[in-house]
């Protein structure tokens, strides 16, 4: 592996660099649902043509993060990130500019593509950058970051779509884009992988695994989950990536290598993180809605209310990296994940058409500092479960878990709104909501069970591990 020391400055310049670009990749999951109205009005269509500014997205991000990471293993982290970057701005350019909504669609799988191949060499360039005893901290504020940026991403949609225009939720990444580019060309370390061959067995089925399986979740509210493109989609996707999984074990130099799952370190982080964000986007997504449809306010005015949740991240993160170095990040992830779900219990208790503010700043308040103990030692304990020459893989399909994870927090939690309930009346539409919240508490409570099974810090007095000095036998060995 073929690794230079970065820079005197570049922790910092990497911290910059990184956690904006992850902010752009994150909140584009969700920043176009509050101006889907508005797009409706400039273009015509059916709501559920709409749905493709988001999915086609969520699809292309979600399917090919693992072969983006794999691809900057290859020829070099940096090189591929910058790639993604300017295929990232562009595509947000030509989004604002479309002038159809089928163009704005195109544009959106092109922004998904570029963001797969950015977002998870953020960490990779990051962990690169920083000394093994300052990463909880930098973790921290890189977590703190994209966390804002996931659930803030109705209350920025929103307010730009209410007071300027929805096409600039799309130009708010140029300038931003453009920004980054020269910063990140002179300011990150080129940095590889094992240098190996490219995967292009494993990267086929496990694309082609995840597109069916998010696909079908997706379209399953929409066109029936026994309907046969639907039924087609899932069995198919389930099929490939079972496919995956047996080439994973099977082939010398796979893309994933399941022996990573040996590890109860790995196996443990990523199965939260697979449960933690199917419970907050699902609740994300129908709260929203709630605030502006039940309660009646604006999109600002529900974004704005949503801060003590929003919000949090940014102040509680970088001390929870810091205690993560201190402790271990199994107990504050842990944690982190049963405050969530006990915010996420509390709100389905006081949850009525006439709720008032006072109500649910308790729950608001409780959800957003478990959010936030999760995202810093999370990614924390991604990249220190395997080694250095793996965390580009591994990045990749944490981030890939975490989008699917978000896929199906949507169609899970909307399937049993719409069993429940509907937008008939505020009432009606509490009767929905009330069950898909519960599930969403119980959901994070098995991710916080799952973080318990991550092995706890051997010799505290240590200091965080080093993945450097780590064996392949001892990670196993965990």
């Amino acid at each position: 592996m073929s690794q230079r020391t970065a820079p005197r400055g570049g922790m910092a310049w990497a911290l910059v660099i990184t956690s904006v670009a992850g902010f752009m990749a994150a909140l584009d999951n969700l920043v176009v649902t509050t101006a889907l109205p508005s797009i409706r009005e400039d273009f015509g269509g059916a709501l559920h043509d709409l749905e493709w500014t988001v999915s086609a997205y969520t699809l292309t991000f979600a399917v090919l993060l693992m072969f983006g990471a794999a691809l900057g293993d290859r020829f070099g982290r940096r090189r591929l990130f910058l790639v993604g970057l300017t295929v990232f701005t562009g595509a947000s350019a030509g989004a604002a500019l479309a002038s159809n909504l089928e163009a704005l669609v195109a544009a959106r799988a092109v922004q998904g593509v570029g963001a797969a191949i950015m977002m998870p060499l953020t960490l990779t360039l990051l962990t690169a950058a920083v000394p093994a005893a300052k990463r909880g901290m930098a973790y921290g504020i890189w977590g703190a970051v994209n966390g804002l940026a996931v659930a803030s991403g109705p209350l920025i949609g929103g307010s730009l779509t209410e007071h300027v225009s929805w096409q600039w939720i799309f130009w708010l990444n140029v300038p931003l884009g453009l920004a980054l580019l020269p910063l990140a060309r002179l300011r990150l370390t080129e940095s590889y992988g094992s240098g190996a061959r490219l995967d292009v067995a494993g990267t086929l089925l496990a694309s082609g695994g995840l597109f069916g399986i998010v696909y079908g979740l997706i379209r399953g509210p929409i066109d029936g989950w026994a309907s046969a493109a639907v039924l087609t989609s899932l069995i198919a996707g389930v099929a490939l990536l079972a496919g995956f999984v047996r080439h994973g074990i099977r082939t010398k130099a796979p893309m994933l290598p399941m022996r990573l799952f040996r590890s109860r370190a790995f196996s443990g982080i990523n199965a939260a993180s697979l449960l933690m964000f199917l419970g907050m986007f699902g609740s994300i997504f129908l709260l929203s809605q709630y605030m502006q449809g039940v309660l009646g306010y604006s999109p600002t005015e529900a974004g704005l209310r949503m801060l003590p949740w929003t919000g949090m991240p940014m102040l509680v993160s970088p001390l929870a990296g810091y205690l993560s170095d201190r402790i271990g990040g199994r107990p504050v992830v842990a944690a982190g994940l049963f405050l969530q779900a006990v915010g996420l219990a509390w709100y389905a208790v006081v949850v009525a058409p006439d709720a008032t503010y006072t109500a649910q700043l308790p729950a608001l308040i409780v959800s957003g500092v478990g959010m936030a103990l999760y995202f810093a030692p999370a990614s924390n304990l991604v990249m220190s479960s395997v080694l250095p020459h793996e965390q580009g893989i591994a990045s990749g399909a944490n981030n890939a878990l975490r989008e699917v994870g978000g896929a199906l927090g949507i169609a899970v939690m909307s399937s049993i709104f719409s069993a429940q309930g509907g937008y008939a009346s505020g009432q009606n539409f509490v009767d929905g909501l009330r069950p898909a919240l519960w599930v969403g508490a119980a959901t994070v409570a098995l991710a916080a069970v799952a973080a318990l099974c991550i092995p706890g810090r051997r010799a505290p007095a240590a200091g965080p591990a080093e993945p450097a000095a780590r064996s392949e036998e001892e990670l196993a060995a965990v």
